[in-house]
């Protein structure tokens, strides 16, 4: 159990609201990632999402390594590349690619799920409207070894060998994280001694299983003699509770939208989900944003930094990444993050 307040570190989707901009988006993001750098954040992590309306973090490589040019310290990496949609070697090489680029900087998170629609993946893949899921512990395999100085050799039916670099001198690798929301990735990770992530942040439920089937079954390797593992909240951040509870209600909108498969757009801001919720409601929305809301973490910098230190402690990590789902109000600036950096700075503070 931690006894001192956990590190903090940043998962990104990089959100786009009404009126925004791809651009925007993505320079609010980086202007945030140049923050969390400043306030000595740990890691800061990208998403793998495809073709939704109010999230432009649809290539974490892309993004890493615009991050990595304005930044000096914290760890950048992906939550997750979502490797079904992939060939393992094009993703070997682009880490590897980073790591050169920000040399003991790169963290690469693989997640199981291929992250959209089949439709999406069939664009992604050429294997037709199913993803290779059933490829998955494979296709982790295969990445360590490319990313390793060895190589991965293939052997071919005739006898003859071919090895494969990602990078022809290499003199670091990525860490390889497993990402996951079910008990499949816990128990992959633990078997291969690689370090695991439980996607609470989108999840939330079966958290408390899936790390004790991490931590039970986990198989020691060279490079990580120990589990490792850190958990991910949603948090909102604010001057007052009042002000918190307001910027979280176009994200909790959002999320009601997925679940309750309703058409999907750009994120509202403050104003227009105040307003929309009001002319909207209904009791199916009403119950999804409820339960949503329990699971985040939502108030002042004091009260979401108390909620952080005793979510660490019950779970005994030393880490927790935070995902600012903070909302904007419509006068804010389009290309700056004014919500999520506020919600990062409180945090920080009160730690």
């Amino acid at each position: 159990m931690t006894s001192v307040a956990p590190a903090l570190s940043v998962l990104d989707l990089v959100p786009v609201r009404t009126g925004q901009t791809s651009a925007e988006a993505i320079a609010a993001s980086l202007g945030l990632a140049e923050i969390a750098d400043r306030l000595g954040y740990r890691r800061y992590w990208f998403a793998e999402h495809h073709n939704m309306p109010a999230v432009a973090s649809t290539t974490p490589p892309v993004l890493i390594a615009a991050a990595a040019s304005r930044t000096e310290r914290m760890r950048l990496g992906s939550g997750g590349v979502m490797l079904p949609n992939h060939a393992p070697l094009i993703v070997a090489e682009q880490f590897a690619a980073l790591e050169a680029i920000a040399p003991g900087r790169i963290d690469l998170g693989l997640g199981r799920a291929p992250g959209s629609d089949p439709v999406i993946t069939q664009l992604l893949r050429t294997t037709g409207t199913t993803s290779d899921v059933e490829q998955f512990p494979r296709y982790v395999q295969d990445i360590s070894l490319l990313l390793s100085g060895e190589g991965a050799t293939v052997r071919f039916t005739s006898g003859g060998e071919y090895t494969v670099h990602s990078t022809p001198a290499a003199t670091g690798a990525p860490i390889v994280w497993l990402l996951g929301s079910s008990d499949y990735s816990a128990q992959l990770a633990a078997s291969h001694g690689l370090p695991y992530v439980f996607a609470n942040h989108f999840s939330g439920q079966g958290l408390e299983r899936a790390l004790d089937l991490y931590r039970s079954g986990y198989q020691p390797s060279e490079a990580h003699p120990t589990p490792r593992t850190f958990l991910t909240v949603n948090a909102v951040a604010s001057p007052t509770a009042e002000e918190a509870e307001a910027r979280a209600l176009p994200q909790l909108r959002m999320m009601s939208r997925l679940r309750l498969n309703k058409p999907l757009t750009a994120l509202e801001t403050v104003e227009e989900a105040i307003a929309a919720g009001i002319a909207e409601a209904d009791a199916a929305t009403e119950q999804v944003v409820q339960a949503a809301r329990e699971r985040w973490f939502v108030g002042t910098g004091e009260s979401v930094a108390a909620e952080v230190r005793a979510f660490a402690e019950k779970y005994g990590v030393d880490e927790v990444m935070l995902s600012p789902v903070a909302g904007a109000y419509d006068a804010e600036p389009m290309d700056s993050a004014a919500g999520r950096a506020q919600t990062l700075k409180l945090i920080a503070a009160a730690l």
